[in-house]
C-alpha cells in the first residue's frame, strides 16, 4: 500500500479512483463495498460493487470535534438486509473508508476510520451515520453518582458469574410470536419473571450471535415465554438454541437477594431524590438532621 504513489497519480488529472469501505458487523461478519463498476479486492477482503453503500463526504475539523459523515444505501444487495439491521447486528460496526485507484488497487489511502452511529430505515433504503474515533472522547467516564447501580451485570465492576446455572439457562426454542416473543421448551425451575431485564443469546443457527435485550418473562404451560424489546434475527428458527440471563434492575435490594452481591453494588441508594431536594420541614416531622433511613 502506497499514499506516496496513489497522490502521485492523482496529480497526474487523469485518475482511476474509487471509494472501497468495510464494515465489520457487531458478530464478527466482515463485508466490502465500492461505488466501483467492478468488484475491488485487497487485504483479504473482496468489495462489491453493488448499490448495497455509498457515503458523502467526511466532515473532518482539527483537534478533537469527532469526524463525521454519512452512509446511505439501498437494500439489496444479499449482505444487507433489513432483518439484520433490525437485529442489531449494524449497531457499532467497525466502518473503513478507503480512496484507492481501481486499476492499482495497492496504491490506497485511508480516509476515514471508526463506527456505525444511528441507523435510520425507509422504503427499501437505509441511512446511517458514521462517527470518527474521536467521538469516543465524548463517553462520559469516572463514577456517576446515582441509585441504580451502574456496573453491567457479569462485568468486572460487578463480579457476578453469569455463566452459573442459577443465572442462565440454555433452552430450545419453540415457536415465535410477533417477530419478538420466544416460547421455550422448559426453564420451569426458574421464578417467573427472573430473566426480565436479561439478555438472550442466540446459540446455534443461522442466528448464531445475535443477542437482544429482554422485556418481559412469563411461564404458560410449561413453556417459556419471553418478551423482546426488538426484533432479535432474521435466521432465528424453532429448534435454535438461545441463553437466557437473568435480568437486574440495578437496585441495591436485588444486587443483594437476588444476587448475593452487595459488597460489589455501585449504586447510591441513599442519594436523596428530587422530593427530598424540593421538600420543606414540617411540625409533625422529625427534623434533628439524622438519618432518613429506619
Amino acid at each position: 500500500m502506497s499514499a506516496d504513489t496513489l497522490a502521485a497519480h492523482l496529480a497526474t488529472g487523469t485518475t482511476t479512483v474509487c471509494r472501497a469501505w468495510t464494515v465489520v458487523r457487531r458478530d464478527g461478519v466482515t463485508l466490502g463495498f465500492t461505488d466501483h463498476d467492478d468488484g475491488l479486492s485487497f487485504d483479504g477482503v473482496e468489495f462489491s460493487a453493488s448499490a448495497g453503500m455509498s457515503a458523502r463526504a467526511v466532515e473532518q475539523t482539527t483537534g478533537l470535534a469527532a469526524d463525521n459523515t454519512e452512509a446511505v444505501g439501498l437494500l439489496s444487495d444479499p449482505s444487507i438486509n433489513e432483518d439484520d439491521i433490525r437485529a442489531g447486528l449494524f449497531d457499532g460496526a467497525r466502518v473503513e473508508s478507503w480512496l484507492v485507484n481501481w486499476a492499482k488497487p495497492e496504491e490506497r489511502r485511508l480516509i476515514f476510520r471508526g463506527a456505525l452511529g444511528e441507523i435510520e430505515r425507509a422504503g427499501g433504503s437505509f441511512r446511517a451515520e458514521l462517527r470518527g474515533l474521536s467521538d469516543l472522547l465524548n463517553r462520559p467516564m469516572g463514577r456517576t453518582f446515582q441509585r441504580g447501580c451502574s456496573a453491567v451485570l457479569g462485568d468486572t465492576a460487578c463480579g457476578v458469574d453469569v455463566s452459573d446455572p442459577v443465572y442462565s439457562v440454555a433452552l430450545d426454542l419453540v415457536r415465535i410470536e410477533r417477530g419478538s416473543e420466544l416460547w421455550l421448551a422448559g426453564g420451569e425451575a426458574y421464578a417467573e419473571g427472573w430473566f426480565a431485564r436479561g439478555l438472550v443469546s442466540v446459540l446455534d443457527g443461522a442466528g448464531i450471535g445475535a443477542r437482544g435485550p429482554v422485556k418481559r418473562d412469563r411461564l404458560i404451560a410449561g413453556q417459556r415465554v419471553i418478551e423482546m424489546w426488538s426484533f432479535l434475527s432474521a435466521g432465528l428458527a424453532p429448534g435454535d438454541r438461545v441463553q437466557l440471563v437473568a435480568g437486574c434492575d440495578k437496585s441495591a435490594e436485588a444486587c443483594r437477594d437476588k444476587f448475593s452481591n452487595a459488597l460489589n453494588f455501585r449504586g447510591f441508594p441513599d442519594v436523596p431524590g428530587e422530593d427530598w431536594l424540593i421538600s420543606y420541614p414540617v411540625s409533625a416531622g422529625i427534623n434533628d438532621g439524622g438519618s432518613r433511613r429506619s
